[in-house]
């Protein structure tokens, strides 16, 4: 059984000795129908069900290989083992819940440099699957004797990169057209938010629930309205502050043009110190 280098080794048992051997004559990508890592792909093949594919690929490029490329793997219905002993590499990448989604950058390096290994490795010819028996590379969804009910996997979009990018680049990488990159493109490269980015992120309705305060039907702020709402309760607040201690003291001084024994500037003090306990309490409380 042949390991593929790049790729890390999660070996499924008992299959991966009990089935029987293959020649690689295909290459058959698939999507999962889940935005898995290549680990959690091991553990679905492992702990769910009675199918597994060769390898499997995360969004991130991390790519995991279950059983060598020489034994069969039960993914492709009718290309798995032929009665002449030819079958089929498999491989589930990563997807959305739809199978929608295209390939990530990352994804789609990991394809090609797995792509040129099984040229190198098993003879693969570069070429596309002619029929579902042709040597070469394909999807899924190519040939009804691939799948065992139809489907549309790996979805149109990454139909389309198969035929436009992924392919082609295995072509060109493994003809020496393009050289092997030293470092594979990184998904979280950080790109600056524009103002208009920033200006719809504040404007956006429909994501933020609104407060209970909210006019009966209005369900939803903005984060714009959450701040201004914020804003114009902070001043409010402090507009009536100012008025309580400006009240406090008139008061005071009004008891004292009356007592000369009252002390103004202790009567506010201990008044204060009360307005405060309270505001600890209802704080505390809510």
């Amino acid at each position: 059984m042949a390991w593929y280098p790049r790729a890390t080794k999660y070996e499924l048992q008992p299959e991966s000795d009990s089935q029987p051997t293959i020649r690689p004559t295909q290459f058959i990508v698939h999507s999962i129908i889940a935005p898995w890592t290549a680990k959690r792909v091991y553990e679905y093949w492992r702990d769910s069900t009675n199918l597994e594919s060769h390898f499997g690929l995360g969004y991130e490029g991390d790519l995991g290989q279950f059983i060598g490329t020489e034994t069969r793997a039960d993914a492709n219905a009718g290309a798995n083992r032929r009665s002449d002993g030819t079958g089929a590499v498999s491989i589930e990448t990563a997807s959305n819940l739809q199978g929608s989604d295209p390939w990530t950058d990352a994804q789609v390096e990991e394809l090609i440099r797995l792509g040129v290994w099984l040229h190198q490795m098993h003879g693969l010819p570069l070429r596309i699957c002619r029929t579902h028996n042709d040597p070469g590379f394909g999807y899924h969804s190519m040939f009804p004797q691939w799948s065992t009910s139809g489907t549309a996997c790996p979805g149109k979009a990454r139909i389309k990169q198969f035929r436009e990018v992924v392919f082609p680049g295995i072509v060109a990488r493994a003809t020496g057209k393009t050289p092997t990159p030293t470092n594979p493109p990184k998904e979280d490269t950080a790109v600056p938010l524009s103002t208009d980015d920033v200006k719809k992120i504040w404007t956006t309705d429909g994501v933020l629930k609104a407060p209970s305060t909210a006019a009966k039907g209005n369900t939803h702020w903005t984060a714009d309205s959450y701040v201004r709402d914020i804003h114009a309760r902070v001043r409010a607040t402090q507009t009536e502050l100012a008025a309580v201690h400006a009240t406090v003291r008139t008061l005071a001084e009004a008891l004292a043009s009356r007592d000369d024994a009252v002390d103004v500037d202790a009567l506010i003090a201990r008044i204060e110190t009360a307005i405060k306990g309270v505001t600890v309490r209802l704080e505390t409380e809510s």
